[in-house]
């Protein structure tokens, strides 16, 4: 086989596999399907949450734009209205060891406790793997299932990209809209953003 060919063949390659990752998490295909274990030693896998909505939080209590929505008590409202309702709300720690956002399940028990926040479960993901396979990007960085197991939205919590918490009540909140709209059976509106927020802090350099 000449080097070209090769190279033709290699470049080919590297676009499909580019190309089937973004597919994987594009809005409107099926949810990629993961298992992770939360603070209390508990394995989630989301299939087993078919038939319900589920919401995906990437989370960094290092981060000013996390923080914006927990100081506020933002997030922890979301995550008890929204749960009232039947929906399954994951929160997911993907920062490494010795990251920014690095927690043990102890620490992230306090955390929340701490914060009074109310989440299903949360996932510590270290090695980045439920990350890096919803290509999340930002903390937070949003992504909501619907019953079936298609993603319905994936991006930003809200339409304004700053870690100043009196623009809450300004805002649009892209998580309620998105839940709001498909249990009432209407497409959801807007369903794709770009997230804002720290970059998730994987492992290296990433």
């Amino acid at each position: 086989m000449n080097r070209k060919l090769l190279w033709s063949l290699c470049t080919l390659a590297t676009v499909l596999a580019v190309s089937f990752s973004a597919f994987a998490v594009r809005v409107g295909r099926p949810a990629p399907d993961f298992t992770g274990t939360d603070t209390n030693g508990k394995t989630h896998k989301l299939s087993e949450y078919h038939g319900k909505y589920v919401v995906l939080e990437w989370t960094n209590n290092g981060c000013p734009f996390t923080q914006k929505h927990y100081e506020s008590g933002n997030m922890q409202a979301l995550q008890k209205e929204w749960t009232a309702k039947g929906v399954v709300w994951l929160t997911v720690l993907s920062s490494a060891q010795g990251e920014q956002g690095y927690m043990t399940g102890v620490e992230e028990n306090a955390y929340i406790k701490k914060e009074n926040a109310a989440p299903t479960a949360a996932l510590l993901d270290p090695s980045g793997i439920i990350g890096h396979e919803y290509e999340a990007r930002t903390t937070p960085h949003m992504f909501v299932i619907d019953p079936s197991g298609k993603i319905i939205y994936a991006g930003a919590i809200d339409d304004h990209a700053t870690t100043d918490p009196s623009d809450i009540k300004s805002s649009k909140n892209y998580i309620s809209a998105a839940l709001t709209e498909s249990m009432s059976g209407q497409p959801v509106a807007t369903s794709f953003t770009r997230p804002y927020g720290c970059s998730v802090k994987y492992s290296g350099a990433e």
